[in-house]
Order: C-alpha cells, then structure tokens, then sequence
C-alpha cells in the first residue's frame, strides 16, 4: 500500500538534520554536565571551546526549528 502523497526529498533532510542536530546537542549537554555520555561524537567539533553548552543549546534550538521547518514543507505539499 503506498501513501497518497510522497514526502520530498527536502522534507526529509530536514528530519534528519533535525534528528541529528537534537540528538547530537542533548548528548552534548548530556556529556558536559554528566561527563560520561557521548552518543553523537562529532558534535563536539562544532561547539566553541568555552561556550559549550551554549553552543549544544543552539544546536537543540537549531534544531526544532529545522523540524518545524520540514514540517510545514511536508503540510505545504499535501495541501
């Protein structure tokens, strides 16, 4: 059974750049304040030394953004 209405290509970057953006940031704050979790490593390559947990800050609100982004793609389509 397929859908009626595939989702785009662009939509489901943004999912996934949301994913990857919201994951990455919370295990970050995650990593900064517990020390001993570290799920999606290269994160860690983005956020400015000593302006950490801003940096992972941004990156969750980056990313919901992003998401919500995709989202109204994903409306806009099937309208």
């Amino acid at each position: 059974m397929t859908s009626p209405s595939p989702k785009s290509p662009l939509a489901a970057v943004t999912g996934v750049l949301c994913f990857v953006l919201v994951v990455g940031g919370a295990s970050g704050l995650l990593h900064e304040w517990l020390g001993w979790i570290r799920f999606v490593g290269f994160v860690r390559f983005l956020a400015l030394d000593g302006y950490e947990v801003y940096s992972y800050i941004v990156m969750i609100a980056l990313g919901l953004a992003v998401g919500a982004a995709g989202e109204s793609l994903t409306r806009r389509d099937r309208a």
